[in-house]
C-alpha cells in the first residue's frame, strides 16, 4: 500500500494509490482473476465530503453509480461500520472498500440463434427470447445476448458493437431487459449510436410498451401507478416499493385489454425505467404477474386456465409473462423517429390464446392502448 494525495480537492489521504489500485484491477482483468480487491483509506484533514464523492476520486474506474451499489451492498466501511453514500466523512475516519472482481472483457462469438427485427450501420433491434442474459457477468461468461451479436456481426452483418462499456463487457448495451423477460431490445453498433440512444433513454424521450398476463379481474381497468421503488430491504434479488430515502420515483401506466376468468392481459407503459418496475407495482397492487414465483406470481399449466382439461399438467408459463412489445425513439443519426414492435413470444401466446377460447369475459376499448395484440401473430 503506498501513500496518495488527492490533487483536486485538497483532502489529505494516506492508503491506497488510485493508480496502484487500477494496476491491481486490470491485472486481475487479463488473469480472469475472481478475487476481490480491498482499498484502504484514512482521512487526515476534513472538508465535509460525501462518501460517494470521496470513492469517486479515488477509484476512478468504477462508475458513481457503481460505487453506490457497493456502499448498499455493505461493501464499504467508515471506521467499521457500514455507512450511506451520503455519509460525511471527518478528520481521523478510515474507509475500507471491497471491490467487486473486475469482469472478463473478452466475449466470444456463440452461435445463438436471435431475432433481427431492423439493423443498420448504427444499430441493431431484436426480439429478445425469455431465458437469455443480456450481458456477461461473472456467473455467466457466455451464452448471452452480446455473445450471440458478437457471431451474428462476424458471420451474417458485418460491423462490431459500439466501444461504449466494453471494460465491463457491456459493449453497445444501452438498456436491458431481465433474462426472463422477451421482446424489442436496441443496441448500438457505433459510439455515436450509443451516446445518443442513452441520452434518450435517460431523459425519458423513448417509447416503451409491454404485454403482460397478470393474475386477477384487474380493477381500475386503467391507471397510473405512481410509487417509488427500491432495493428490498432483506432480500438481496428483490425489489420493493419504498416510502423511504432508497425509493425512487417511479412511473407505470397500465391498461386492462383483455379481462378473463381469474386473470387480465394487461398493456403497461412505462414512465420510468427502474429494475423489476412493472413486476413489482402490479404484485404491489395486488395483480402479480403470472408465472412471476418472485413476486407471488404462479407458474400455470393448460389445466389451470383450461377448465374443461383439469389435469392437463403441460406446463404453459414457468416464467414471468411479460413481453416488451414496442420500442420507439429517435434514429441517432437520422433524427427520424422510428418504432419497432415484437409479437408475443409463443409460450405467453398459446397463453392468451386459450384463455381467450376458454375464459374471456370482456374485452374493453382501452383509451390510450396502441398495440395490436393477437396471439396468432407470435414469433417463431
Amino acid at each position: 500500500m503506498s501513500e496518495s494525495a488527492a490533487p483536486d480537492d485538497g483532502e489529505e489521504v494516506v492508503g491506497t494509490d488510485p493508480a496502484e489500485l487500477f494496476d491491481r484491477y486490470e491485472r486481475q482483468r487479463e488473469a480472469d482473476d475472481e478475487a476481490p480487491i480491498t482499498a484502504h483509506f484514512e482521512v487526515l484533514r476534513s472538508q465535509d465530503t460525501r462518501l460517494d464523492r470521496f470513492l469517486a476520486r479515488r477509484v476512478p474506474f468504477l462508475s458513481r453509480t457503481q460505487l453506490q451499489r457497493l456502499i448498499e451492498e455493505d461493501a464499504v466501511t467508515v471506521n467499521g461500520r457500514v455507512p450511506k453514500a451520503s455519509t460525511r466523512l471527518r478528520r481521523g475516519d478510515t474507509v475500507v472498500a471491497t471491490l467487486p472482481p473486475p469482469p472478463s472483457n473478452a466475449i466470444d462469438a456463440e452461435e445463438i440463434p436471435i431475432h433481427v427485427l431492423h439493423e443498420d450501420d448504427h444499430l441493431i433491434v431484436i426480439s429478445k427470447q425469455p431465458d437469455l442474459i443480456v450481458h456477461p457477468a461473472r456467473a455467466h461468461k457466455s451464452g448471452t445476448l452480446i455473445n450471440a451479436l458478437s457471431w451474428h456481426f462476424l458471420h451474417r452483418s458485418g460491423g462490431t458493437l459500439s466501444s461504449v462499456g466494453e471494460e465491463i463487457a457491456r459493449p453497445g448495451v444501452v438498456h436491458r431487459l431481465d433474462k426472463h423477460t422477451s421482446g424489442v431490445m436496441v443496441c448500438a453498433k457505433s459510439d455515436v449510436a450509443h451516446w445518443r440512444l442513452a441520452k434518450q433513454f435517460e431523459l425519458r424521450r423513448t417509447e416503451k410498451r409491454y404485454v403482460c398476463l397478470v393474475h386477477g379481474e384487474v380493477e381500475p381497468e386503467a391507471d397510473l401507478i405512481d410509487l417509488p421503488l427500491g432495493k428490498h430491504p432483506t432480500i438481496r434479488e428483490k425489489y420493493a416499493v419504498r416510502h423511504d430515502e432508497h425509493g425512487k420515483p417511479s412511473q407505470t401506466v397500465y391498461r386492462v385489454r383483455e379481462v378473463y376468468e381469474g386473470y387480465s392481459l394487461v398493456e403497461v407503459e412505462l414512465r420510468t425505467g427502474r429494475t423489476h418496475q412493472i413486476r413489482v407495482h402490479m404484485s404491489h397492487v395486488g395483480y402479480p404477474l403470472v408465472g412471476d414465483d418472485l413476486y407471488a406470481g404462479r407458474h400455470v399449466t393448460v389445466g389451470d386456465l383450461d377448465p374443461s382439461q383439469p389435469d392437463a399438467a403441460d406446463t404453459l408459463l414457468d416464467r414471468q409473462a411479460l413481453h416488451a412489445a414496442r420500442l420507439g425513439f429517435h434514429h441517432p443519426v437520422s433524427g427520424e423517429r422510428v418504432s419497432f414492435e415484437a409479437p408475443l413470444w409463443p409460450d405467453l401466446a398459446r397463453a392468451v390464446e386459450l384463455l381467450r377460447r376458454t375464459r374471456l369475459k370482456r374485452v374493453l376499448a382501452a383509451p390510450g392502448a396502441v398495440l395490436e395484440i393477437g396471439a396468432r401473430n407470435a414469433c417463431p
